[in-house]
């Protein structure tokens, strides 16, 4: 029990006329590998491709940080947008503390909760910083076309 933290990427698809030829192709190969052909809506044929891409334990900071810019302050466990310009955003505070570690109760403060972890900015917190700066540098190179959205669990 306690605090789980996952980043998701997700791509829409559909077999609408309307859409891309790589858009339709998408469509047609998940459909075919979740084998639901015959329960497809056929005057809306879409689909939404979901990945889990992070995923944080007991990293209140990072949770904070999710909370204050992409839920409106409320925490309550329901999957938020995350656009990719507060993604780096997030990353480069990270950085930023890692680079110079008395800036984290600015940037990043830690935050308690409900078997949230450690409020300490220790080893923990440090390896929390590295662990999203990796994650994001590597997700900000992903199409355009996906999109990012960040749940807790609690």
């Amino acid at each position: 029990m306690g605090l789980d933290q996952y980043l998701y990427a997700k791509k829409y698809a559909s077999n609408g006329e309307w859409q891309s030829e790589e858009s339709r192709k998408l469509f047609a190969s998940l459909v075919e590998l979740a084998d639901v052909s015959e329960f497809i809506d056929p005057d809306f044929p879409s689909a939404t491709v979901e990945v889990k891409v992070g995923y944080w334990r007991k990293q209140n900071a990072i949770h904070n940080w999710f909370v204050k810019y992409c839920q409106d302050g409320t925490d309550d466990c329901r999957p938020s947008y995350v656009n990719r310009d507060l993604l780096a955003g997030l990353g480069n505070a990270c950085q930023a503390v890692l680079d110079n570690p008395s800036r984290a109760d600015e940037l990043l403060p830690t935050t308690s909760g409900f078997f949230f972890g450690s409020t300490d900015y220790d080893e923990w917190y440090r390896m929390g910083l590295e662990y999203t700066v990796a994650t994001i540098s590597k997700l900000l190179t992903m199409p355009d076309e996906w999109d990012f959205y960040y749940q807790s669990s609690w």
